[in-house]
């Protein structure tokens, strides 16, 4: 078991990793929701058949009344309507504020079920256990949680911290490869923005015949070690008005990429992958990024299987920038490399982002 602890003011939790760990989560949560006599499990339709018997079988060894509903699989359901849906369920089954929600999926299921505790009876507690990498090393940790509205994606939404965050990397074996390697945008984007050593540990495993194989052998290793970095930059910005914004490399371009395929031609971890990719091109542009970084980038996405670029219009990018969250007035505080390994906030005027980005089209 490897355990990482998330220490905030009052609302601390574990995060725990290990192989086996969904057989034994009833015991894990018993551990720090013991006055809980009924969990409300959110999942989706995916999921639901692959685990979800398996987790309400381990919850009830520990006497839980257990609820559970799931929600269509897919981005559509991180909505305002569904979010209604299951504030009902919870009431309907007589939910209360000593009780909790366990969110068993990946990050659409994750922020959806947060959000809602986050509101229900003004705060319930909440625990995940994310099942794809792309939660387990992103979503899951930290405390934002979140539904889409018209205008884009999260943007309604609260900080809610988890209780404990349960990963067991075996749940990832039956992941699609397309879907793996989406999680693996976010694993190189820690990389870049923290850890070089770490950089160049994935690119070798990334040049192997068999990726996916040679990432999975070391699956814990890369959990913990992306998971230790968002736990010490949430330790230090819990709120995303300062260090937390490193976090978001690749994002502010990538959600002009997300915006201009309506949400549904591309999955998140390509935007950001190609919106990495665009943001170190810009550095160098700007004179931030030394000029071979983008090249060693995207050879590793590359490899992947990851967009290195995606088709954009400068209405996608002005549309994308007037609803980064990172923006104020006029500028906008864009996350570019230093180096590999070093990311650093680099505050400009949006017309000229607007300017840079459209020349890079």
């Amino acid at each position: 078991m490897k355990t990482l602890t998330v220490t905030l003011p009052g609302r601390s939790y574990d995060i725990l990793i290990a192989p086996g760990l969904l057989d034994r989560a009833g015991a894990a949560i018993q551990r720090v929701c013991p006055q809980a006599k009924r969990l409300f499990v959110v999942t989706d339709s995916n999921v639901l058949p692959l685990y979800l018997s398996r987790l309400s079988d381990s919850l009830k060894r520990m006497s839980y009344q257990v609820v559970c509903h799931a929600v269509p699989a897919g981005e559509p359901s991180k909505c305002a309507e569904q979010l209604v849906i299951l504030w009902e369920k919870m009431m309907a089954a007589g939910l209360t504020r000593t009780d909790a929600v366990v969110a068993l999926g990946g990050g659409v299921v994750g922020d959806l079920a947060g959000f809602a505790a986050a509101t229900i009876l003004r705060g319930v507690d909440f625990i995940q256990i994310p099942t794809t990498l792309l939660a387990q090393v992103d979503s899951s940790v930290g405390g934002k949680v979140a539904i889409d509205l018209a205008h884009g994606k999260n943007l309604a939404g609260a900080f809610w911290q988890p209780k404990l965050v349960l990963m067991d990397p075996n749940v990832l074996d039956t992941l699609p490869l397309p879907t793996f390697m989406d999680g693996m945008a976010e694993v190189v984007k820690y990389g870049c923005i923290r850890d070089a050593a770490f950089f160049d540990f994935l690119a070798q495993r990334a040049a192997q015949p068999s990726a996916r194989a040679s990432l999975m052998a070391e699956i814990e290793h890369i959990l913990y070690t992306c998971c230790e970095i968002k736990r010490n930059v949430v330790e230090q910005d819990e709120r995303d008005t300062g260090e937390r914004m490193l976090l978001n490399f690749g994002h502010t371009i990538g959600h002009a990429y997300e915006l201009a395929g309506h949400y549904t031609e591309w999955t998140h971890g390509s935007a950001v992958s190609a919106g990495m990719c665009a943001a170190a091109r810009l550095g160098v542009a700007l004179g931030v990024t030394p000029a071979e970084v983008p090249e060693r980038l995207e050879t590793v996405l590359s490899a992947l299987g990851l967009p290195t670029a995606i088709p954009c219009t400068a209405e996608d990018y002005t549309a994308a920038v007037g609803l980064d969250k990172k923006g104020a007035g006029d500028h906008i505080s864009v996350i570019l490399l230093a180096a590999l390994g070093r990311a650093v906030p680099h505050r400009m005027p949006k017309a000229e982002l607007l300017r840079r980005l459209e020349a890079l089209i």
